[in-house]
């Protein structure tokens, strides 16, 4: 790569987004359950959040839990979604005390009452932060998100309401779950993946790349 590339430190990326990938396997590979190495991610995820607000990163998008992850055995998502209402709750006073805001981009729906009404009031209180906002993708896929942001564009020229040949890629990029906020500039991807796996298809459009074999 060049010496400008967003990797370097000349610039700092206004947005990242990372697929935290490969928890599972690194417990696994140590003989250990696979919610042991997704408790030591937890402990990544705050690393990395806190890094990125002390750099200056403004918009933070974590790829927590995809569609596809429902289909994972029910021991595990249930562990999984103990984590994250732990995580949340931990993690408010922090996210105040930094001036973060929280956001969730997926759908929070298929969550459970539980997690879903503690991720609802740390967004809630986090609302007024504004030096950098931190995106959870929870029960999130890309295709379904672009289905049914053309499904709602769709229903509003039946209805009148807009004009298909006034349709543009910005209306699109309105009816997303990241609307308002910036396309990321750089994506990372841990544990030796090389793909995006249905994360943010159409934001990542020109994000730099950066994959690791890290776990």
């Amino acid at each position: 790569m060049g010496s400008e590339s967003i990797i370097g430190a000349r610039h700092i990326p206004d947005h990242v987004a990372i697929v935290m990938d490969g928890n599972g396997r690194w417990a696994e590979e140590r003989n250990r359950p696979r919610l042991y190495g997704h408790r030591a991610g937890v402990k990544s995820v705050r690393t990395v959040v806190e890094t990125a607000r002390e750099v200056g990163v403004k918009h933070l998008t974590l790829y927590a839990f995809s569609t596809e992850n429902w289909k994972r055995p029910a021991y595990e998502v249930k562990g999984l979604m103990a984590l994250l209402k732990n995580y949340l709750r931990t993690e408010q006073q922090t996210m105040l005390d930094n001036d973060i805001r929280l956001r969730c981009l997926g759908q929070m729906d298929r969550l459970s009452d539980g997690v879903r009404d503690t991720l609802a009031g740390v967004m809630e209180v986090t609302a007024p932060c504004s030096a950098m906002t931190l995106n959870l993708a929870l029960s999130y896929g890309s295709r379904s998100e672009i289905v049914e942001a053309l499904r709602t564009l769709a229903g509003r020229c039946a209805a009148g309401e807009l004009d298909p040949s006034g349709l543009d890629e910005q209306a699109v990029s309105d009816q997303l779950y990241t609307t308002g906020q910036p396309d990321p500039d750089l994506f990372i991807r841990t544990g030796g993946e090389r793909r995006l796996s249905n994360f943010l298809l159409w934001q990542l459009s020109y994000a730099e790349l950066y994959f690791t074999d890290i776990k």
